[in-house]
């Protein structure tokens, strides 16, 4: 599925890994529409690339905003390629002190949010005959991290929604997969306390990224060496849930957006 520019929707696109794929993209010609609660970082991409990149101010937990912003970006392009529901939120805190409001919090962003970025694209994708959906996951879904209990949820129910709609949606040509990139120095992983020379930069993770942007395999990683640490996490969760716990028990991590 490679038309003329295409269009890629990127939520969480300020910070992190959505930032630096979005610059990549834009780089190759893509158009791309950022959706996030602050365009501060895209502001400089904007003015290289007015005509290829959109910034939506947008919640993904309102589902008003989320529909204005397709809306936006339909009426802009009049197509929507790829999906990828990138934003999140991560709140460290012990079970015993951590509210329930909070893990609510999470799942709105993390997991409602994708269902809602899902629902608004699924109509233009159906229309113009196809399209790419990434869901960005976590390996922590799948082992565990001590402190993440609401995080770590949400990353696994996010492999369940996964696998379910691209079962559902194959018939319309529609590409669901998961997109896992390696434990990253971003602001979502700054409370975990993993030493900073176990966590990848967030610049080589979104540019490895962008040059799979149009992949259709079930899963895609940035590297062969994350593909591997997945086959040992799925095949041996809680030997490698207890090596990172150990790992996080120094402290002391700095966060790079």
């Amino acid at each position: 599925m490679r038309t003329e520019n295409p269009v890629v929707i990127i939520t969480g696109a300020n910070n992190g890994i959505g930032f630096h794929m979005a610059a990549p993209l834009l780089e190759e010609g893509y158009r791309v529409a950022g959706l996030d609660l602050s365009g501060k970082n895209l502001a400089t991409l904007q003015e290289t690339y007015p005509d290829h990149l959109l910034f939506c101010r947008c919640d993904v937990t309102d589902e008003v905003q989320v529909g204005a912003a397709v809306d936006a970006i339909v009426q802009k392009w009049g197509r929507i390629d790829v999906l990828v529901n990138n934003a999140c939120l991560c709140i460290f805190s012990p079970f015993e002190e951590k509210s329930l409001e909070q893990t609510r919090q999470e799942f709105e962003v993390n997991y409602f949010g994708y269902v809602r970025t899902i629902a608004a694209v699924l109509p233009q994708m159906k229309a113009q005959g196809g399209g790419i959906i990434h869901n960005v996951s976590s390996g922590v879904g799948i082992t565990g991290f001590p402190g993440i209990y609401g995080y770590a949820s949400t990353k696994g129910a996010i492999e369940a929604l996964t696998r379910t709609l691209a079962l559902e949606l194959a018939r319309y040509s529609i590409c669901v997969n998961l997109m896992h990139p390696p434990l990253t120095n971003t602001k979502s992983a700054s409370p975990l306390g993993i030493p900073l020379q176990a966590m990848a930069d967030p610049a080589d993770v979104g540019r490895r990224l962008a040059k799979k942007i149009l992949s259709t395999k079930s899963v895609i990683t940035p590297d062969f060496q994350t593909a591997a640490y997945l086959f040992f996490a799925r095949r041996f969760p809680d030997a490698v849930g207890r090596l990172f716990g150990k790992m996080a028990e120094g402290g002391g991590a700095e966060r790079t957006d």
